[in-house]
Order: C-alpha cells, then structure tokens, then sequence
C-alpha cells in the first residue's frame, strides 16, 4: 500500500514535505541566525524540537541514505549525529524521548542481508478467503500479490530502534519489527509500541493489517501486551471490530492510557452508529481499567486541562453532527455541554483549541489563570469569506471574546499564541506573499519578523474577485475569480476556465457558506489553474460545486443534476450579470474528484467548450464499496453508481476532453486504467479525446518534467478547444 525508494529507504509520497533551507530567527529581537554545519546540498524533513526547545533534531535525505542530524540552538551549529542511516519507510522515523536528552529513531536494521531474489519457479497458488464474514474495503493500490512481497516489505520496513544521546552513541531498542507507531508516555518511563504482524493481507494497505500492541519499558522491555488485532480495520464502510481501540496517553498525567469500546447495538447488522465507552488504565497496568466516560455518538478524543477541566468531544459522521462537553478529568462528571451542532457549518465553527506544555511536557489546553477560560482560533469563516481569529471562551457562561481577528485588505492567520499579550500571524494579502509578524495586543503594536518577497512577479497586477452568486434553488455559491492584468469589461468578454472539486453536504444553508478568502495570497502549485490567466483567460477558481441531499435524502442521488445546476449558475453570472466572460469559450477542469465532475459535464450537458479531467475515476463500479462521502455500496444502490459513472455515457463525450494521469497513481479508487478505459470508451465511440499517462508519477504529480509537460498539454488544449475553438455549444437558456 506504500512506495518506497529502494536507494534511501524513504516513502515516496505526494506531499514529500522535503525542505532544501533552514533559518533560524529571534523572535523577540527579530535577527536572523545564522547556522553553521548544515548538512550541503540538505534535503530535510521529519523535524523535531526538543522539550526544553534547545535543539532541533531532523533528517536529511541523500540519495543514498537517510542521515540523522540535530541542530543546537545555543551554538548555533548543526551536526550529523550518527553514521547509520535511518529507515524512514514507516512509522515515526525519528522523536525525542521527553527527557530532551536522546532521539528514539528507527534505523535501517543492521546487517540486513541482500536484497530478497525472486525465484523463476512460483512458491505456489495465491490463496485467498473469506468465510462469510461482512468486510468490505475501499480499492488499494501497490497491495502484496505473493510470498515474495511479502519478503521485500519485510526487508523495506523492518526497523532496529535505538535511543541516541546527542554526543552520538546509540543504544538498541528491542529487537527488529515493522513499527507502525512508538508512543512515549508523557513521563518517559513507557512506550506504546504497534507493529505489524501475520498473516499479511492482499486486499489492505500495511496500515490495515493485523498488528499488536505491546506496552514496554523505555528501555524495550515488554510490561504487558495491550491487543493482539486480525486487522487495523479499513475505517470504511466496515463496523469497528470488537474490544478495545484508539489507545493513546492521558496527557496531563505522568503514565495513564485512555481507550474506547463501542457500545453494542441492538441490531448487529445496523449501520446506525453507538456510542463509546471510555477507559482508564494507570500505571503499573496489572489492575482493571476504570471506565472513566460514555459518549452518545463516536468518541473522537479528550483535550485534557488540568485537575478541574477536561473537554471530551465525540461525532456522529452519518448525521454530520459533533459535540463537545466539558467534564471533570477526575470522575468523568458531566460539567456542561459546549457545543453540539452540524459539522459542516463552518460560521459558527468555534476553531481549534489551543495548548500550552503541561507538568509532563505534553499539550494541554491553555487556560486563563486555570479558571475555565480557554482560547481558540479559526478560519473566522463569514459571508465576506474567511476572517481568522484568536477567541477567549468561558465554558461556564458561554462568553466568547474575539482577542484577534484578521483585518482587510490582509489575511492574518495566527500561528502562535501563549497568553502573555502576544499573537504571531502569518500575514498575507493578495498581492503580497506570507510573512511572519508579532502583534502586541494592548496597543497593536507591531514588529515584522520575515521579508520573503513575492515568488510570482509575473502575476503583479492580475485581479483577483470574490464573487457570489445564486443557484436556480437558492443556494448561494461562491467562486474565485481572476482577470488579466489591465482587463477591462470594454475590452470584451474572455475565454475562460473554470476548475472545481465537488462537496457533499446534508443542507442547503452549510452548502451555502462562502469558503476561503479574496485576501489571500495566489500561491501556485502543479493543480493551480491561475497559471493561464497570464494567458489572457478569466479563471474562476474554487468554484462551489455543493451536492446536497437533506433528510433521508443522499446527497448523490442528484449528483449530476446539481453539478449541472452549479455550472450555470457560474456561467449565467459571469457572462450575463459580470460580462466578463463569453459563454461560448469556456473550459472546466479539476483534479481527482473534480476530474470525475468534469467528465460527467462534458456527458450530461452542452455547457463547455471543452474538458480537463486530471487523476479521476470514472466508472464507479471500480469503487464498489463507497467513495468520498458516499457510504452505500454498488449494490445497496445501482442506480446512483450507475448514473454517476461517466463511464456509462461516453457515447454522449462528443466535446474535446484532455485527460493526465499518474502512471504509478497510489490514491484510493483512481487507479490509472479509469482514465484508459474512459479513453478507450470515448475513442471507440468517435469523441475527441487526449489521454497523458505521465511516468513514475502518483495522485499528484511531482517531477519538474511533468508539471511542465501537463501545463504544456492543458495550455495547447486550451488554445485549440476554447480560446480558438471552431464550433459552439448552444446557448445556455
């Protein structure tokens, strides 16, 4: 279920999270640092700070091997601490123990062998069953086929801990495993270790497989096995197996685990969701476990505070409903419920919580003078888009304080707050890039602490709109939308592009929230469509593509019906009411889901020039067992798989579609021969149709080599099918 670099043992993923820089800065006095000893030519990731915040510890990934680096802040000089090299396959490849004086690590096992040779003469049949048992999973890919995969995991992922002090020397942790996770107790006297184990299964990624986990020493000794499971569970569509699940620490005490074990149902074979039981085990873990909690809805965690307060929270994903509820952490007693509404309604979104360091070192919620006032930030989503903000919220009353709050023409994302008068942001505007300022909240007071200067200078000047416009039903949708640099409406309407990605949503009103903001900064990545903007397009980015079902009602039952909806109530706005736009010349794209849109409007209606359809899926009987938000299986409802798959009515694709895909595509459902098979249904039946398969490339897409050539194919499609097309579609009536 993963990829692996076989010259370095690290995990090739779409968002590789590998930095080639690394600066250090004051903040108080707002220097610079400079750093000496930094690794040449640094490709680093996996960065750690130490308790005391002394060091920093991090990988640096060569070609040939992963290397182990810390940085001392007090020096101000980095080094290499070890010279054998990590295994950053799986699992958590480097922490530091809370003692702030050693890295765990997980390392390449030493002396491994060659690398496992394949024997020509097979080892006999591949066997699978199931015997009678309900345990449906999405579609994978990269799976274990045979015995001999099953040997090169084992040789990828098998890693030695060891415990290294930061003068170098290195002491092994246990014996060699496939370690899915190592957890340190907050005092550091324990670990919650997970590995996988047999038998291997060849319909799961490794993280589904069965595993065990074992309760050890800091020093690998085992103190008492926690759970022996035949699967990690699929986590969809399938019921949570029984027993207990979701170990984890209690942060503000020293060494107590915390699980839970859903509530039985009275009809075993309902998909209506139960509560959970919560439990407490302290150490030295040979007593009963005490129940401490029971939820009414899934147990989604508890944000510890201190000895008064805690908040458990808890969601029910069908209903799309969550709660939180203030609690006594020493019985469990019920003090107030806080918040209890609809998931998707992002207005009154409350935002994250946030944490100071607690006796032991771990997160816990940040109070006011330990009364039960904590603070929160959000995306301060408003019908003027996103405004974030830092809030100071009495439980007991229910008084909310806006302590910060983003300001036009900026978008100020906090970063960083402790209570002490003090908020950092991330500034940013549309014109202007991210940067890092402290605000001193009593007088606003203000000091800049990064100059990054714009990265896109040929974007300077392009206009950049949130715009808002009604569907036929009501719903109020929203769109990014960016004209070219000196556009004016007397110059005439423009070729456009229009990329989206659909959400499900249970009612018209959470649909109907406008996302993101006109503040922010365009940063261009490989799925941006701003790029041809420069190419004199009007590009409406983001554009709302809400799927409502409410009630009983499932939002995919009309799924083409409101997509169609959707589009012309984009299409009527900026060509009738704005002007901007000639309805005649417009494109529309999207990546993954939004490619699977994209093929179903080329399909099902006459409202676009032409189509980009990037990574999708397209015949959704390939994803039998649910996908996205859907959570009925293809045979619990036919006729919604049937109609949704573009698939089925490629006959009716008559306008020009370009389709890329990842030939090594890793994601969920889009397996590469979607986009084959639609090309080849497309092809047979006389529709014009460009298939891209863009080699060693996943869900997205990453070489320079790629991007280039995918721009390169979109930019030439464009030009041909929209901006310079020969024939029309009928006017949108």
């Amino acid at each position: 279920g993963i990829r692996v670099n076989p010259r370095n043992n690290s995990t090739e993923a779409e968002l590789a999270e590998v930095f080639t820089g690394l600066m250090l800065k004051d903040v108080k006095s707002g220097k610079t640092l400079q750093v000496t000893g930094l690794p040449n030519g640094m490709r680093i990731a996996n960065m750690s700070w130490s308790a005391d915040g002394k060091n920093l510890a991090f990988s640096n990934n060569t070609y040939t091997g992963v290397e182990l680096w810390v940085l001392n802040v007090e020096t101000l000089t980095a080094k290499r601490l070890t010279q054998g090299l990590l295994n950053d396959a799986l699992g958590t490849t480097l922490q530091w123990n809370p003692n702030g004086q050693q890295i765990l690590a997980q390392f390449i096992v030493d002396n491994r062998g060659a690398f496992p040779v394949k024997n020509i003469m097979p080892d006999g049949p591949v066997i699978q069953e199931n015997l009678g048992k309900v345990s449906p999973d999405r579609t994978y890919t990269y799976l274990l086929e045979n015995e001999y995969d099953e040997r090169v995991m084992e040789y990828y992922l098998s890693s030695q801990l060891k415990a290294v002090n930061l003068d170098g020397t290195a002491t092994s942790v246990g014996k060699p495993e496939m370690y899915k996770s190592v957890n340190y107790s907050p005092d550091g006297q324990y670990m919650m270790v997970s590995t996988v184990s047999k038998p291997y299964s060849y319909q799961v990624p490794v993280q589904s497989f069965p595993f065990e986990l074992n309760l050890l020493s800091a020093d690998g000794k085992l103190v008492k096995q926690l759970q022996k499971a035949s699967t990690g569970g699929s986590g969809f569509g399938s019921a949570s197996a029984p027993g207990p699940k979701g170990y984890q620490w209690r942060n503000d005490a020293p060494s107590t685990l915390v699980y839970s074990q859903s509530l039985p149902k009275a009809d075993p074979k309902s998909k209506e969701e139960t509560g959970d039981n919560i439990y407490l085990l302290t150490a030295p873990f040979n007593g009963e476990a005490k129940k401490f909690y029971t939820t009414k809805s899934s147990f989604s965690g508890i944000e510890w505070g201190n000895e008064k307060y805690a908040l458990v929270k808890e969601s029910a994903r069908a209903a799309r409903t969550s709660r939180t509820t203030l609690i006594n952490p020493q019985t469990g007693e019920v003090i107030k419920v806080i918040a209890d509404g609809s998931s998707e309604d992002t207005y009154k979104n409350p935002g994250r919580f946030l944490y100071t360091k607690g006796n032991f070192g771990e997160n816990v919620l940040l109070f006011d003078k330990g009364n039960p006032i904590v603070f929160t930030q959000g995306n301060g989503s408003s019908p003027i888009g996103d405004r974030p903000f830092v809030m100071k919220w009495n439980l007991i009353s229910g008084k909310q304080d806006t302590l910060f709050k983003s300001r036009a023409p900026y978008y100020e994302e906090p970063v960083f707050f402790d209570n002490t008068g003090v908020v950092y942001v991330s500034r940013e505007s549309a014109t202007t890039p991210p940067n890092m300022v402290s605000i001193l909240l009593k007088n606003k007071k203000e000091q800049s602490l990064t100059d990054f200067p714009n990265p896109y200078p040929s974007l300077e000047g392009v206009q950049k709109t949130l715009i808002n416009y009604p569907r036929k039903d009501g719903v109020k949708l929203s769109a990014m939308m960016y004209l070219p640099k000196g556009y004016k409406k007397e110059d005439g309407p423009l070729p456009a592009l229009v990329w989206a990605y659909p959400r499900e949503f249970k009612s018209a009103e959470a649909a109907g929230q406008v996302k993101g903001s006109p503040y922010r900064f365009t940063s261009l990545v490989f799925r941006s469509p701003v790029y041809w903007v420069t190419r004199g397009y009007a590009v409406l980015d983001n554009a709302d593509m809400p799927i409502i079902g409410e009630g009983k009602v499932e939002p995919n039952d009309t799924f083409v019906e409101q997509i169609e909806l959707n589009a012309i109530a984009l299409i009527n706005y900026v060509s009738d009411d704005l002007g901007v736009v000639d309805r005649k010349r417009i494109g529309v794209g999207g990546h993954s889901y939004g490619a699977f849109m994209t093929a179903n409007l080329l399909a099902h209606t006459n409202l676009f020039a032409a189509g980009i359809a990037r990574s999708g899926a397209y015949n959704r009987t390939l994803t039998p067992f649910g996908f996205q938000g859907e959570r009925r299986t293809f045979w619990e409802a036919e006729s919604v798989y049937d109609k949704m798959s573009p698939f089925n009515f490629a006959n009716k694709i008559k306008l020009p579609l370009l389709m890329t895909h990842g030939a090594d595509d890793e994601n969920s459902g889009t397996f590469p021969v979607q986009s084959e098979r639609l090309y080849a249904a497309i092809k047979g039946n006389g529709g014009t149709v460009r298939l891209v398969l863009l080699p060693k490339e996943f869900h997205g897409y990453r070489s320079r080599e790629s991007v280039m050539h995918t721009f390169w194919e979109q930019d030439r499609w464009l030009e041909q099918y929209v901006k310079n097309k020969k024939t029309t579609p009928e006017p949108v009536k």
